[in-house]
């Protein structure tokens, strides 16, 4: 059989979980099938279930499929005898390969299965990989084009100890002919996200960012110097959100400390007390006079952050002036960060406003800081990134 580099990725990999990251025709699905396949013949009478899943049978029947039993007819180990197209299974060497879309639940979490490869796993839900591997004893493979900017796969399975991650690109792939590489890479010259996703197998950008650039740092260094805590209420559904702001230059140096739903004004005084919080300058959202009140009269340096028209443009202009750096503790902060995006008008065009009812209460906290002790003396200054 012919082999290719997420061939020995997958063959030699000794973890519970392996992740193939990569661009079009890296011939990570084929090679996955290829060691499947040639695991069924070195383990022959086995009895062991391998399950192979995706979104939709007919995505299933026109991509991984195909691989699998022309690889099958190509070595001459196919045989219609072992084939039950009506249940999609195959009989191969003793072992069960069976063929299952994420429509049949009754498949997918009823029954117990030695090894699963999810293709394309990114079409699938966080859900479904759980009940997945609840009901896998040995090996979950997962393979993907990396083209979502932000993926369960990215947060909560390659942050797992027992899983091993590759990465492969058409390069990788020896067996493409010229016509298919020279149409890969013509993507440099037509979209440069689509070249970094489906080229170099590189998870994509969010083209809509409003901070495509953000550092994360281990702490903020001592020659920073503190601006002022920003808060932003919340309560049942909204977290109260609790920032706090350094500066070096042009460069901004931010840490959460608070992030959570139903604290009452007692409750919040409380933790950012326990936080060590006394004296110190905290700039709040103003829309909540009355809780500003409460907090001055408990002995807080608390104020209402100053607003006016454009008040949240403005916020971010003066906030892009400067090298962003969040501490890698502040969880909430850096999701926030990542899928905050401009708003687009109906025709895909950009509108110089951030897109509503997502989460920014953190960065609200940050950007009541920047818009109420950074406007001063900045005028024409900027961070170029």
């Amino acid at each position: 059989m012919k082999q290719s580099k997420s061939y020995y990725d997958c063959k030699n990999c000794d973890t519970r979980i392996q992740v193939h990251q990569g661009g079009t025709r890296s011939g990570k699905t084929y090679s996955i099938c290829q060691a499947l396949i040639e695991w069924c013949v070195n383990n022959e009478n086995a009895g062991w279930v391998i399950t192979i899943i995706r979104k939709t049978m007919p995505s299933l029947k026109a991509s991984v499929m195909r691989d699998f039993f022309e690889i099958l007819e190509n070595e001459g180990w196919y045989s219609p005898m072992n084939h039950n197209k009506s249940s999609s299974q195959y009989i191969l060497f003793g072992n069960k390969i069976e063929f299952v879309s994420i429509a049949e639940p009754q498949r997918i979490r009823g029954r117990k299965r030695h090894i699963a490869f999810l293709n394309e796993c990114n079409e699938l839900t966080f859900e479904d990989f759980t009940q997945i591997i609840l009901r896998t004893s040995e090996i979950m493979i997962m393979d993907f084009n990396p083209s979502d900017v932000f993926s369960w796969i990215y947060d909560k399975v390659m942050t797992r100890e027992d899983c091993s991650f590759f990465q492969t690109t058409y390069l990788d792939n020896p067996f493409l002919d010229v016509n298919t590489i020279k149409e890969i890479e013509y993507l440099k010259l037509t979209d440069a996200n689509y070249w970094r996703v489906f080229g170099l197998g590189e998870r994509g950008l969010n083209i809509s960012a409003i901070f495509p650039h953000f550092n994360q740092v281990d702490k903020t260094p001592d020659r920073a110097k503190f601006i002022s805590f920003g808060l932003d209420w919340g309560f049942t559904n909204d977290p109260s959100a609790l920032i706090s702001v350094y500066k070096d230059g042009l460069d901004l140096y931010v840490e959460e400390h608070l992030y959570e739903t139903g604290l009452t004004n007692n409750d919040l005084m409380r933790k950012i007390r326990d936080l060590g919080i006394n004296r110190e300058e905290i700039i709040a959202d103003s829309a909540e006079p009355k809780s500003i009140t409460e907090f001055e009269r408990k002995g807080f340096l608390i104020k209402g952050a100053k607003k006016g028209p454009d008040s949240i443009r403005l916020g971010i202009d003066v906030m892009k002036r400067h090298r962003i750096n969040i501490t890698k503790e502040s969880k909430n902060l850096i999701k926030e960060m990542q899928s905050y995006k401009w708003k687009t008008n109906r025709d895909g065009n950009q509108i110089n406003e951030p897109e509503a009812n997502q989460k920014d209460h953190a960065i609200d906290a940050l950007r009541y800081v920047c818009l109420n002790k950074l406007m001063e003396n900045y005028s024409g200054k900027y961070y170029i990134s």
